[in-house]
């Protein structure tokens, strides 16, 4: 990202949006932003996504490097904008600024991304689980009971799962954990932890944690294309207790659905659900 961005970047959103006190944030933070960023900004991230296929082929290079950087710090700004369409917990939510579901779709859009909502089944690559309903059929499947936000694709690039209430059987889907284990590549959620790869560094490396990469091809899904290892390679993890199942549905649904076979042993490891560390882990998906 060149050009504009040193006039317009997400984080400059985001720290605007952190420390708006007022009312009418969208009006006040986001549409002037929205009005800086309508001319090279947009065009250069709008090209960039255009071009995410092909680094997965050619490898990552400093221009997609800042790509996905600029792409975590809007994922930053989306996630802190859905905050107040989640469940609420006892803890209060201290992030202020909020917008309608209107005007959020309206940011999003006007950058170049496209909405979606409707799937006739449930899909992991499409569907965060934000709720569980337990079925009382053990076996019964995963399927989608409710849309709470919508999804946003960007091109061939997910952007952003639509959020979804769900019904599941145990075996499937376990309430708990499914809908409250930690969430993987996200930065926040109201009624779960989350764990991204910018937590622990300083305020400015922070910033310096790329997207990830998730496409819709031809042939499939491509699911974190930049991971590198092969999810089935167990060294990637910090700890390789989980089956192959455990490890691919960490990838897929980025949390755990069920408490793990190995539980007791995972368990005598201090947070070890925030450190299990799914991050280079891809997966290939062929279309059914």
């Amino acid at each position: 990202m060149n050009g504009e961005k040193a006039q317009v970047d997400a984080r400059e959103l985001f720290e605007a949006l952190r420390d708006h006190t007022g009312p009418d944030v969208f009006a006040t933070v986001v549409e002037p932003w929205l009005g800086r960023a309508a001319g090279g900004y947009r065009q250069e991230l709008v090209e960039g996504v255009g071009r995410l296929g092909e680094y997965a082929v050619a490898g990552s290079d400093e221009q997609c490097v800042e790509l996905l950087w600029e792409l975590y710090a809007l994922s930053r700004v989306s996630d802190v904008l859905l905050l107040a369409f989640q469940p609420r917990t006892d803890e209060d939510e201290p992030w202020a600024a909020t917008v309608t579901m209107a005007q959020y779709l309206e940011l999003f859009t006007r950058l170049g991304m496209t909405p979606f909502e409707e799937s006739p089944v449930f899909d992991p690559f499409l569907h965060e689980i934000v709720e569980v309903e337990q079925a009382e059929d053990p076996d019964e499947p995963i399927r989608v009971t409710e849309v709470v936000w919508p999804g946003l694709w960007f091109g061939h690039l997910l952007f952003g799962r639509a959020g979804v209430r769900v019904r599941a059987g145990v075996r499937h889907a376990e309430r708990g954990v499914a809908d409250r284990a930690p969430l993987y590549w996200t930065y926040r959620r109201r009624h779960r932890p989350t764990v991204d790869e910018s937590m622990g560094w300083g305020s400015n490396s922070q910033w310096r944690t790329g997207f990830r990469v998730d496409l819709r091809t031809a042939d499939g899904y491509e699911l974190n294309v930049f991971g590198g290892g092969d999810i089935d390679d167990t060294e990637g993890f910090t700890d390789a207790s989980l089956t192959p199942r455990e490890r691919r549905e960490l990838l897929r649904h980025r949390c755990l659905l069920r408490r793990p076979v190995h539980v007791a042993l995972l368990a005598a490891t201090p947070r070890w659900q925030e450190d299990l560390y799914p991050f280079r882990g891809h997966l290939r998906i062929p279309t059914a």
